[in-house]
């Protein structure tokens, strides 16, 4: 049978490098896997399987530098997994067997015990016995920090082979996103970050492992390993094996393309992902350490690591380029230049991402049908929170300029009527009191208000350290306990300490937490936007989806829907990885519906790059209506996993965490009131005038400004219209 495609030019900046302790670790593991049984008689590999892979070559590369001991460990822990994947393989994807799979993985979290008694039961198999003699070598001398964060990654990769084996059973094929998020816990990347600070002797520090640079470094970094990976992989898995997860075949599903189209497709998409690496290296890591005060040595270790993790990239791509494991034949043979190689060497993809002509003509939003099928329900109070949120805005100072604040006449009364926010809101709680349709009404308002000022105000000074000043300043006004000690400067801060009063009265300290990181995260948004701007950088695809659900304010209006459901619904069922992507998909179409709607002001009107339709434009070289399709395509496909989960993974929560029946019934309301958040965001799309031409050149009719003074009757003469030309 013919190679399925010709593999393309890949993007490597880095050279690979060769550990001078590989013969050592060829020795050492091949003894460790017999006497962890995973050779004959284990019915998945003879030991000239084992040669034929040889994984000390991969890891000889993927960690030039570490001694002998330290290779032969981090080699183990490689040959472990790629044993228990080709065991999970043989007994259970094969054979079908979810429920025996469920239970073989349910055993393996007791090898890897957190506190300081390492006591483990007996193993019944060589992936538990590999797994028992690996923690113990491994974890002493180590934080408690990074144990926890590796045994994640750990069960992530074991556990999320029961979601491949699921699709298999159904033939089902992810949507891109969905691949992407599942393939990182999947596809074990994040495992090998962390078995990378293992391998440099040098941990992230714990106050900036959960960080955006350092969770964009890891996830930039698996995104490549594991499209690369897909890349060689594709014969062997889709072909040989029957497998659904592979990044080639879900983009030539997605697509409707050739393999070979979706395999360069794939390719520029691992290329994104390296020069978001770099992006996020370069431009964020130092600020990142003077916020948080790092201090040198410290800095020293995430610079290890980072080049640890630069040396995975460039060894991994050399031993996919000689492993048997991998369709790799004709990659290996001398070819000349191809034309993307010298695109790259050139810089030309890279340079595109900082291009952007802003604010070009591009005519009215082509809004497509839209797969919304979940019925709108709407509030009998609106028209009354439509005239107190007007009422609420005009008290806080909203609809002003601010005091000292050239260009801060944002709003005024005129735009917030004809935003219609309580619509929206009016859809989102449609069974709300008229109390707490308001108050949802002037969150909204808060959040719309807070995206339109800073890109104005702190993107037209181009200054982003006091857009960072103001957002830090947010904190003072959202206290856990007690009230704001500082008083409110700017009409932000005043709405923001009106409503958080208003809100967390009633709330346990433990969703007040919640609440005041669902707004921290959609400011720190903001500013990731304001960068961006500032430096003209139409983001990668995948870090655009991730960060545009913070900037949507998702997880805001999200988490107060959550809220009203969290006595009933334990903690861990909405950490579970179908809650998760139950959310996930729900924001995902949600902003993605709104990019649609807002491509004509963001472009032509306020020179944005930040609109996913751009971004697929600048991603596909394609023209508007073709990136407006396959946006169009990607939201419907989110809104149906969305269903799919709700059809066939919850009930297996259920099942899983032993819900009673009240819990079941706040879980269906929760699902419910997700249902009304995208029925509702939809319906204020097409109710409002915020995205509609004629409505976008009233709005940009000259302001009128009203100079500082006097105000009340006959004060007039204050307000001065600017003039035209």
């Amino acid at each position: 049978m013919s190679q399925p495609f010709e593999l393309p030019d890949f993007y490597m900046p880095y050279p690979a490098r060769l550990n001078q302790h590989l013969e050592e670790a060829r020795g050492h593991s091949k003894r460790w896997a017999r006497d962890m049984g995973m050779l004959e008689g284990s019915g998945v590999w003879e030991e000239a399987d084992l040669d034929a892979h040889d994984y000390p070559l991969m890891c000889a590369y993927t960690h030039p530098d570490c001694d002998g001991a330290e290779l032969c460990l981090i080699t183990d822990w490689y040959v472990w997994v790629f044993f228990f994947d080709d065991h999970f393989l043989e007994v259970f994807k094969r054979t079908g067997d979810l429920a025996g799979g469920r239970a073989y993985l349910d055993r393996l979290p007791r090898f890897m015990p957190m506190g300081g008694d390492l006591t483990m039961p007996e193993p019944a198999n060589p992936v538990e016995a590999g797994l028992a003699d690996l923690w113990v070598r491994t974890v002493p001398g180590m934080s408690a920090d990074w144990r926890a964060r590796f045994a994640e990654s750990t069960r992530n990769l074991l556990n999320e082979s029961l979601w491949e084996l699921a699709n298999i059973n159904k033939g089902r094929v992810a949507n891109p996103v969905e691949y992407i998020e599942m393939r990182r816990k999947v596809g074990g990347a994040p495992w090998s970050a962390g078995l990378v600070e293992h391998a440099v002797g040098a941990e992230v520090p714990e106050r900036i492992a959960a960080s955006r640079p350092m969770r964009v470094l890891r996830d930039a970094f698996s995104d490549a390993v594991h499209l690369r990976n897909d890349l060689f992989s594709y014969e062997r898995e889709v072909r040989d094996e029957g497998e659904l997860s592979n990044g080639v075949l879900v983009l030539e599903k997605f697509l409707g393309c050739t393999t070979q189209e979706a395999a360069d497709a794939v390719n520029d998409l691992l290329t994104s992902r390296l020069h978001q690496f770099e992006h996020t290296t370069c431009t964020e890591l130092g600020p990142l350490f003077v916020e948080n005060a790092i201090d040198p040595l410290s800095a020293a270790g995430v610079l290890a690591y980072v080049k640890g993790l630069q040396d995975w990239q460039s060894g991994g791509h050399e031993w996919h380029l000689r492993s048997s494991r991998y369709m790799n034949k004709r990659a290996t043979a001398t070819r000349p230049l191809g034309m993307s190689s010298l695109v790259d060497l050139l810089g030309a993809k890279r340079l595109r991402n900082f291009t952007h002509v802003p604010r070009q003509k591009v005519g009215p939003s082509i809004v497509p049908e839209l797969y919304v099928p979940f019925e709108l329900r709407l509030s009998p109070h609106l028209d009354a929170s439509r005239r107190n949120t007007v009422a609420w805005c005009t008290e806080m100072g909203i609809l002003e300029a601010q005091p000292g604040v050239v260009g801060s006449a944002v709003w005024d009364e005129e735009k917030l009527v004809d935003y219609d926010l309580p619509l929206c809101a009016a859809g989102l709680h449609p069974d709300a009191s008229l109390e707490e349709l308001d108050l949802a009404s002037c969150w909204l308002a808060w959040g719309t208000y807070g995206d339109d000022y800073f890109p104005v105000v702190f993107g037209r000074s181009g200054n982003l350290a006091a857009a960072r000043v103001a957002v830090a300043r947010f904190g003072e006004f959202m206290p856990i306990e007690g009230v704001p000690a500082t008083l409110p400067a700017s009409a932000l801060e005043r709405s923001l300490a009106d409503l958080w009063a208003r809100t967390t009265a009633p709330m346990p300290l433990a969703d007040r937490r919640k609440l005041r990181k669902a707004i921290e995260d959609m400011c720190d948004g903001w500013l990731w936007e304001l960068a961006n701007e500032l430096a003209h950088h139409i983001p990668d695809p995948v870090d655009y989806i991730e960060m545009r659900r913070l900037t949507f304010g998702s997880e805001l209006t999200m988490s107060l829907c959550r809220l009203r459901h969290s006595k009933g619904i334990p903690e861990e069922v909405y950490a579970s990885g179908p809650m998760v992507a139950l959310a996930n998909a729900m924001m995902d179409a949600g902003c993605l519906l709104n990019d649609i709607f807002s491509y004509q002001k963001e472009i032509e009107f306020e020179g944005e790059v930040h609109n996913c339709v751009l971004v697929v434009q600048n991603f596909f070289d394609c023209d508007y209506p073709a990136a407006v399709s396959i946006v169009n395509d990607l939201m419907a496909s989110r809104v149906r996993q969305f269903e799919h989960i709700v059809e066939h993974e919850l009930p297996l929560v259920c099942e899983d965490f032993g819900l009673d029946a009240e819990a079941r019934r706040d879980l269906d309301g929760f699902v419910a009131e997700l249902h009304d958040w995208l029925a509702a965001i939809l319906n204020w799309h097409r109710g409002c005038f915020r995205y509609d031409e004629k409505t976008l050149r009233r709005h940009k009719a000259p302001p009128r400004w009203r100079l500082g003074g006097p105000t009340g009757l006959g004060t007039s003469a204050a307000v001065v219209t600017a003039g035209r030309g």
